[in-house]
């Protein structure tokens, strides 16, 4: 093991100790943007809130290129015991963004290095992945593209179950659109001895996520995907009274904005048709959350030629119906996604994960390939 990568690791321990959630980062972002000015970077901070941004020129002219992590952890409690631990219970790196991080920082130190390449690479350490937070359009708003002038861009993601220090990728939507469902239910509350008196909300609500489930199954096209998934349901907290309104809420997730609207408009459709036919009253909110993360073709095809020159494989990966703000720095300019597989074990958002520490010099690596091969 190079001296350079066991420090990477242990940067990568230490991230994971101190786990930080959405914009409130200040010990992660002070750790990261003190090894990248150490490097010998220019390095911004309080981008998008709390992004971190640092930038290596190559020796000659070429493109300018945007290589993103996300820093931000989960509100899980972990459960691994497994070094290293999170020191702050109910916080913790359960999606491996304490690896992006370790990755990315390796790969800046290289570069940094050995300035033998054309063009410049800038460095996006990403706040808010996480929770519907938004990170990459806040640093989008805050001109991050303009700023720094990004051509192309490009994120990556550890993957368990895909085969250790391999990659997967492919052009087009690799991950799906999330969007936020709400459904109030009001009808006539009352004694729960009763009913006859009363409508139900709550018995409107059970039709309603029942009906829902039709939405894929009989109003798409059987070859377009979707999840409409009701996540939470609330009535009354009270086991003898009926409740005058009743609440549902939920996740849709897309891989196409034609398949988008038509969940949309199914949902309000079945939501309002149903509660109607009971004699109640629905209102439904539905908030687009993440788009389509879409992989530009050109310049997926770029990244998988610099991930076959140092992995075994570079598999065709099918899309997933996770989603990604990163996708709305696809929508500012062409790029890619890629996943770098952690082999077995537990899997993103288990209080049991732990990023793999042998693929991190093979991140590394992709992300300094990538720059020099441009």
């Amino acid at each position: 093991m190079t001296q350079d990568l066991e420090e990477a690791i242990g940067w990568r321990h230490e991230l994971h100790r101190h786990p930080e959630l959405l914009f409130d980062l200040p010990w992660t972002t002070g750790f990261v943007a003190d090894r990248l000015r150490s490097f010998g970077l220019a390095v911004e901070t309080g981008i998008g809130g709390s992004g971190v941004v640092a930038v290596a020129r190559g020796d000659r002219a070429g493109p300018v290129t945007g290589l993103r992590a996300d820093m931000d952890a989960l509100p899980i409690l972990e459960t691994a015991l497994a070094h290293p631990v999170s020191l702050h219970p109910g916080r913790m790196h359960a999606c491996g963004h304490d690896g992006h991080m370790a990755m990315l920082l390796l790969a800046a130190r290289r570069l940094a290095a050995r300035r033998d390449f054309a063009g410049t690479a800038v460095f996006i350490f990403q706040p808010a992945e996480e929770n519907g937070g938004a990170g990459a359009r806040a640093m989008l708003q805050d001109g991050l593209i303009e700023r720094f002038g990004i051509e192309q861009v490009f994120g990556m993601h550890c993957l368990p179950g895909l085969m250790e220090n391999t990659f997967g990728t492919r052009p087009g939507g690799i991950m799906a659109a999330a969007d936020s469902l709400r459904i109030r239910i009001e009808g006539r509350g009352g004694h729960a001895a009763r009913p006859e008196t009363c409508i139900d909300p709550g018995l409107v609500a059970s039709h309603i996520h029942l009906a829902l489930q039709t939405v894929v199954s009989r109003s798409l096209d059987p070859l377009a995907s979707a999840v409409i998934s009701i996540t939470q349901m609330e009535a009354s907290d009270n086991e003898d009274i009926i409740a005058p309104t009743a609440r549902l809420a939920g996740t849709v997730r897309t891989l196409d904005e034609a398949v988008r609207d038509q969940c949309e408009a199914a949902i309000e459709r079945i939501a309002t048709g149903v509660a109607a036919a009971h004699g109640a009253r629905a209102e439904v909110e539905y908030l687009r959350d993440y788009p389509v993360t879409v992989n530009d073709p050109a310049s997926m095809a770029r990244a998988a030629r610099s991930a076959a020159a140092i992995a075994p494989t570079v598999t065709d990966t099918p899309p997933l119906m996770v989603s990604e703000d990163f996708s709305f720095m696809l929508q500012a300019r062409p790029g890619a996604f890629l996943f770098l597989g952690q082999g077995p074990g537990p899997g993103l958002h288990s209080p049991e994960f732990q990023f793999n520490d042998a693929v991190l010099d093979t991140g590394a690596r992709f992300w300094e390939r990538l720059i020099r091969d441009q």
